[in-house]
């Protein structure tokens, strides 16, 4: 990755998290900071990975992305939006009767968008499913799926990783958003889901952990993702919950709740400065 490229990567993660603040301050509702913690993994899957196209969304030799987490649909919405899946425009319908980008993934009305999820732990199944029909199929797609870490406390999800490496599904890459923080605080504190690379490869995948806000160690994460062969490959990424918004930031209190007028116009100022200081590099 040139300079220019990882440049191009770092604004446009910038302007993702502008969409996620437009569209929860739109709503007035949804959950911008698990969204904000995943800006980069967003921009990286959109920008840089997934072998999709908006012109024909359902192409069949696609690669597949199911949003497990699907609470944090606005970070995704503003991916797509800029990868040209729909205007930017539409992020201010998020949540509104009658929009087509809802609270959580909508397959059936929203374009690019593989599995309807947000009910957690359910969509990692899913990809497992879509995984090994591509097996069965001969289809050379790939299928991507990222959960929360509050998420991995279900049951279903450990079903699933065992699912994936009994079926060797090495053509499926889990990754795993780990802020540390769930809707009624700290991941640890809560229901621990610690050593999470430990637990991945005692249930057979083969497992990193990375900084999810460098796109260094995101390329080469998803790059060695692409080498291993008879397992499923899991990518566990450190990231802060709400990151690009400062009073966000390391708050479970912005797990699930929308900027007011003041904290929209706060948290666009910083972003704006951001976007402005990222352009200048």
């Amino acid at each position: 990755m040139t300079a220019n490229e990882k440049k191009a990567l770092m604004v446009t993660a910038c302007k993702v998290r502008m969409g996620i603040i437009e569209g929860t301050h739109a709503a007035k509702a949804g959950h911008p900071g698990g969204s904000l913690s995943a800006a980069e993994l967003f921009t990286w899957l959109y920008h840089r990975e997934l072998n999709v196209d908006p012109a024909d969304p359902k192409k069949p030799d696609r690669d597949r992305f199911v949003l497990s987490k699907g609470h944090t649909a606005p970070g995704m919405y503003a991916a797509m939006a800029l990868r040209g899946f729909f205007p930017w425009e539409d992020l201010l319908t998020l949540r509104h009767i009658g929009s087509h980008l809802q609270g959580h993934p909508n397959m059936n009305s929203t374009p690019g968008v593989d599995m309807s999820t947000g009910s957690l732990g359910q969509g990692v199944s899913a990809a497992c499913g879509m995984a090994l029909a591509a097996k069965y199929q001969n289809n050379p797609c790939r299928v991507y799926t990222m959960l929360g870490d509050g998420e991995i406390e279900e049951g279903q999800v450990w079903e699933a990783m065992m699912f994936a490496s009994h079926y060797k599904l090495d053509n499926l890459c889990v990754v795993i958003d780990n802020n540390g923080l769930q809707i009624d605080g700290p991941v640890d504190k809560v229901m621990s889901p610690y050593p999470i690379l430990d637990k991945l490869r005692a249930f057979g995948l083969d497992a990193v952990e990375i900084d999810g806000h460098d796109f260094d160690q995101l390329e080469a994460a998803f790059a060695q993702a692409k080498t291993v062969k008879g397992r499923p490959f899991a990518i566990v990424m450190k990231t802060t919950k709400g990151k690009g918004v400062s009073y966000m930031e390391n708050q479970a209190g912005w797990h699930g709740k929308a900027p007011n007028d003041q904290e929209y116009e706060t948290a666009m100022a910083e972003l704006r400065s951001e976007l402005a200081r990222l352009e200048a590099m």
